[in-house]
């Protein structure tokens, strides 16, 4: 959350952002509410004091009518505590619930818009393939290598699921340990998270798992939900911790399994494994100090172009407009994969990376004892190492040959055991 200082100082920059980022917030609901805390804060006191020095009154040897007085006065302090005790438990909430609507301000050079269609394209890299046949798209292809099973996934768990098979279940171990091999060597720690967190977690990472917009499931009777990434789990590691600036940068990579209910989600550019509502994800967290922050923002971009260099995907990489950075971002990059079979060819994300600052540590109470001796917050970022199911269709619509066969990115093939996937059923 943005510290309630800044927004009262700057009020007007709050307002701007928000309008900017296309949210709905009410940042003079929260200055109203912070000033109401504050004057029962201090009745709450005053009350509290004359209570005391009726108590000390008390024990003193009084005239009737003067202790029938105090009596009447105690009495009454006792009703007025307890009423503004309960209207400053219901400020507390409101105000809470208000502050937490407030995005994080947007980076200066992020550029303006309301949707993925208004970002702005900064680099190109690598070759778009030029086939001498008309390419496949990945569910083709899946089903003529049988690998991919999207019927059955319908069957069995509904629109969405799929069921990898054979090859398809290799390919994405071997993606998953690749990324890890080379985020180790970076000296990234490699966790398996749980797939489940306390609402309170999501809530301090930024992600709201209730109401028609959210994208979280959320278990019945249970204080728990399905993660939709691992920055959910690996953000919530450290919370209520001070760490010390030794420490810091922490870098984490977590495994795990990732759960979006995606509402709303259709047409052509959702089918297939583009969107559904269970993947497996590597994911990239740091912790570390504020001046940091910009240098490791663009650290964790130069990771995943590396990653999908070496994969020999071509991509771009768009500076992500205000009104898709979501509520934590400071500022986000996207890399979009070239997917042949998109359309007839297009981009499609792949991985992001955002540089939160201090936005989910202030939420999560994640601080460091900074060189003056004082405890501040870190800043947080996270970004996309693998997202399996998006890698395996850029995979298999790149390198696609006339049969259907598809072959494994040279780098991927000591982890796979196979350089070629050949077709189990006619084309």
């Amino acid at each position: 959350m943005l510290e309630l200082k800044f927004i009262k100082d700057n009020l007007d920059a709050v307002k701007a952002n928000i309008a900017k980022r296309f949210m709905k917030a009410d940042p003079d609901a929260v200055v109203a509410l912070a000033d109401e805390r504050s004057a029962s804060i201090q009745a709450l006191d005053e009350k509290r004091r004359r209570r005391n020095e009726v108590a000390d009154a008390m024990k003193s040897k009084l005239e009737p009518n003067q202790r029938a007085a105090l009596i009447e006065e105690g009495k009454q302090l006792k009703e007025h505590i307890a009423a503004i005790e309960s209207r400053l438990e219901a400020v507390e909430k409101e105000l809470s619930q208000a502050l937490s609507r407030i995005p994080n301000m947007a980076h200066p050079d992020a550029p303006e818009g309301k949707e993925d269609k208004d970002n702005l394209e900064v680099k190109r890299s690598g070759q778009v393939p030029v086939f001498s046949f008309e390419p496949r798209d990945h569910v083709a292809l899946g089903s003529l290598l049988d690998i991919l099973d999207f019927d059955a996934g319908t069957k069995v768990s509904g629109t969405k699921f799929y069921f990898l098979k054979n090859e398809g279940v290799i390919l994405e171990m071997a993606l998953m340990r690749f990324a890890l091999d080379r985020l180790m060597a970076k000296g990234f720690t490699p966790f398996a998270t749980p797939d489940l967190a306390k609402t309170e977690i999501l809530e301090g990472i930024g992600f709201s798992p209730r109401g028609e917009e959210s994208n979280i499931y959320q278990l019945a009777g249970e204080d728990l939900c399905l993660i939709g990434t691992a920055e959910i789990t690996l953000g919530g590691y450290y919370s209520n911790q001070v760490l010390s600036k030794a420490e810091l940068p922490l870098k984490l990579v977590g495994v795990s399994h990732c759960f979006r209910r995606e509402a709303g989600a259709a047409g052509q550019f959702s089918k297939g494994l583009y969107r559904v509502h269970q993947f497996t994800k590597a994911e990239m967290f740091v912790y570390c100090t504020p001046e940091d922050s910009g240098r490791w923002h663009g650290e964790l971009r130069a990771i995943e172009e590396e990653l999908f260099q070496s994969l020999g995907i071509a991509y771009r990489v768009v500076d992500t407009c205000t009104g898709d950075l979501g509520a934590p971002a400071y500022r986000k990059w996207d890399l979009e994969a070239w997917m042949p079979g998109r359309n007839g060819g297009e981009w499609g994300e792949v991985t992001s990376t955002s540089n939160c600052t201090d936005y989910q540590a202030r939420r999560l109470n994640v601080r460091y004892k900074d060189d003056d001796g004082k405890n501040k917050y870190v800043h947080g970022l996270n970004g996309t190492a693998i997202a399996c199911s998006r890698a395996i269709v850029a995979i298999l619509e790149n390198y696609q040959e006339a049969d259907g066969s598809v072959r494994m990115p040279p780098a991927l093939v000591p982890y796979t055991g196979f350089d070629i996937i050949r077709p189990r059923k006619k084309a």
